[in-house]
């Protein structure tokens, strides 16, 4: 199926996991397993997701903490009527296998059986095994790895350094002067993060703005 290689495709060009042979299993570790997830979009085409069945994870073994802290409603509105007041634009930006982007914290290791329709033998005729080494859909502590990279980036960002508001850990701004080919100007940008969404306000989107510049690095 196109959309099933796609989405392989997506893991094997970030290294999400490496096939080994069943012989390299640590001993009393057990095999998590993959699921397929499928979607029909609007437009017709199929999506397929390969997760993790977080279900089978051993607390303790395959995770620890799970934390994930998310925008609050009540942030969302207020973003909102700050838009209204002082005429800004509001623009969700969302990421593209988000979850596949953190990183494990060091020595965290899990092992899961190859997915679903794409079996391979090993040299000793058993199936061979998935070690995956960054996070992915599914996982337990797949949120909290993706928001423990984001974050501080968007606190490092360039040298705006987005200050984190004390009372949502999930909104972020900066209010500076830039400067243009038309001269200095006052402009804002405010980021709300909702799990692997991006809510963001900005005051200009010429190719001088914050926005630009924010949107440019954060493709990047």
């Amino acid at each position: 199926m196109a959309s099933e290689r796609k989405e392989l495709a997506n893991h094997l060009r970030n290294g999400t996991f490496e096939i080994q042979d069943r012989s390299q299993l640590p001993a009393g570790r057990k095999l998590v397993r993959w699921t397929w997830v499928y979607k029909w979009k609007r437009d017709g085409t199929q999506k397929s997701r390969l997760c993790v069945q977080g279900c089978s994870m051993v607390p303790g073994v395959d995770f620890d903490q799970t934390f994930c802290a998310t925008m609050r409603s009540t942030s969302l509105r207020l973003l909102g009527a700050l838009a209204a007041k002082l005429g800004l634009r509001m623009r969700r930006w969302d990421f593209t296998a988000a979850y596949l982007q953190g990183n494990l914290e060091e020595g965290e290791v899990i092992y899961c059986s190859m997915p679903p329709g794409y079996d391979v033998k090993g040299k000793d005729g058993q199936s061979r095994i998935c070690k995956i080494v960054k996070p992915c859909y599914g996982m337990s502590q797949a949120g909290r790895r993706w928001q423990r990279a984001l974050f501080p980036w968007l606190k490092d960002w360039r040298d705006c350094s987005l200050k984190q508001t004390y009372g949502d850990s999930c909104v972020f701004y900066c209010c500076q002067e830039t400067d243009t080919p038309q001269g200095k100007r006052s402009e804002w940008l405010i980021v709300g993060a909702y799990v692997d969404d991006l809510l963001v306000l900005h005051s200009h989107d010429d190719e001088s703005s914050l926005y630009h510049q924010f949107t440019t690095d954060l493709q990047s």
